[in-house]
């Protein structure tokens, strides 16, 4: 009788709580871009010494990753929302291994940047489906996610984030930069197996029923797409001579408008957009930080490799101490509500680690370079957060799937400006002056980061999310 009873309460507890089931296949989808994004930072020199191509073109495998991502990720959320997110994880994460397969049998450069599109689609899967799950579950039980899943997911990410440089490092000194793609295959394998497991069935009433209120705005995709190629093309090699692409772009952004302002289930709801003001500054919050973010990881890298004359493995021992001190920033303030004084905070440190890099030169002492490093962890560990959690509370809890990939949509775009502008400035012979020029650019952004921070009145107010989100669950029961 009284195990009986104490069955009973157990089930019922677990009804009332997080599964915790899902965690483990949450955090390995959600790292798979992270590790990828960080491990190819090391491996951009050899990668181009190996295939003889300059920087100006290496830096096609991070917009070629990135502008996959940018496309997709909104698309395959919108899919998470209709069929759910177990199949579109499994689906993801098996391209992910194929591209790890293509990408050391590359015959050539331009067969390593297929593989980097490929890779770039496989993990769009993994964050939306994460973020529907956390919605998913407050749900199901009736009570808000705890905040400690939502910073476990910005953890992982950047623990990743950690091992990515430093192993990269590593395995190019032992095996030569194809390792670097190796590591995607278990890793697609392991997501494989626990998205098959662990992760929930959508009923196909359920899906049906979807189906017939989302549908997939295949001519906005296009025109999106269009105009952001066009736009990448011209940005890695600006000139007078493509200027035509950028009448390109401008023509297929302006239908692109036109066409998700007249239709029922647009790719990017520009209604929702323009309605919520909060929502949209804190996407292009996340594009700015992403932007001086990424000019650090992939232009300051390569400095240390060229410029500085470190090996992949010492540069990739020199990020750790960022990847660590965003971890430990994270841990801190995962648990302070007070989304407006992370951004503030972060903003800030931000602009003076971008400014320091002025100050380098081929003769900088490693301690320098270390204390740069170490400023960049901080702005590292607190935007992304406070991001991450002013979606969740800002976005309409009916599209979050596609809410959290158009927040990683616009990180995309930021990390795509960030790599042209790398591409531009990072020439043969002339990589110390490029990479004073990049953070030239990274100390302007950051200043209008600032700016867009202080004036967000919606910052002071973050609480009010949390109210809409419990009021409307309690409405659902």
């Amino acid at each position: 009788m009284f195990k009986s009873i104490s069955k009973k309460t157990r089930t019922a507890e677990n009804k009332n709580h997080f599964n915790q089931k899902l965690i483990t296949p949450m955090i390995l989808g959600s790292i798979l871009n992270p590790i990828n994004s960080s491990i190819i930072s090391v491996a951009l020199i050899p990668i181009g010494q190996a295939f003889g191509v300059p920087p100006s073109q290496t830096a096609w495998l991070v917009s070629a990753l990135y502008l996959a991502t940018t496309i997709g990720q909104p698309v395959v959320g919108k899919l998470i929302d209709i069929f759910g997110p177990r199949l579109l994880f499994l689906i993801g994460t098996s391209l992910v291994g194929i591209a790890g397969l293509i990408a050391i049998w590359s015959p050539d450069f331009w067969w390593l940047v297929v593989a980097r599109v490929l890779l770039g689609l496989g993990t769009c899967a993994g964050y939306p489906a994460s973020m529907y799950l956390i919605r998913s579950e407050a749900e199901r039980t009736g009570e808000e996610s705890p905040m400690s899943i939502l910073t476990i997911l910005a953890i992982s990410s950047q623990t990743v984030a950690v091992i990515g440089p430093v192993l990269g490092g590593i395995l190019i000194d032992i095996s030569g930069w194809q390792s670097t793609f190796l590591i995607n295959i278990p890793l697609s394998l392991a997501c494989i197996f626990l998205g098959y497991t662990r992760l929930p069935k959508m009923s196909s009433n359920t899906v049906q029923k979807k189906r017939n209120l989302i549908s997939i705005d295949l001519t906005g995709i296009l025109f999106f797409g269009i105009t952001l190629i066009c736009t990448l093309l011209f940005l890695m090699s600006p000139s007078v001579y493509k200027v035509y692409l950028l009448c390109i772009a401008a023509m297929t952004g302006s239908l692109f408008v036109i066409t998700e302002l007249r239709i029922k289930d647009p790719f990017i709801n520009i209604r929702v957009l323009k309605g919520n003001t909060p929502l949209l500054l804190t996407y292009s919050r996340s594009l700015i930080t992403a932007f001086v973010t990424y000019s650090f990881i992939y232009g300051f890298t390569q400095w240390l490799e060229e410029g500085r004359g470190l090996s992949p493995s010492h540069t990739g021992l020199l990020l750790l101490p960022m990847f660590l001190t965003a971890i430990i920033v994270s841990k801190t303030t995962g648990k302070n509500p007070d989304i407006r004084l992370k951004l503030i905070v972060g903003s800030i440190v931000q602009f003076i680690g971008a400014s320091l890099i002025l100050l380098t030169n081929h003769t900088s002492h490693i301690v320098f370079l270390v204390v740069i490093v170490l400023l960049f962890g901080i702005p590292q560990g607190v935007l992304n957060l406070a991001n991450q959690n002013a979606v969740y509370y800002q976005a309409d809890p009916k599209q979050m799937g596609a809410s959290a990939g158009l927040l990683r949509t616009f990180i995309y775009m930021g990390a795509i400006l960030a790599s042209c502008i790398n591409g531009v400035f990072l020439k043969p012979g002339a990589i110390s002056i490029g990479i004073h020029h990049v953070a030239m650019f990274s100390v302007g952004i950051a200043i209008v980061l600032i700016i867009i921070t202080l004036f967000d009145r919606s910052l002071r107010n973050n609480n009010h999310g949390k109210r809409t989100i419990m009021e409307g669950v309690q409405n659902r029961k």
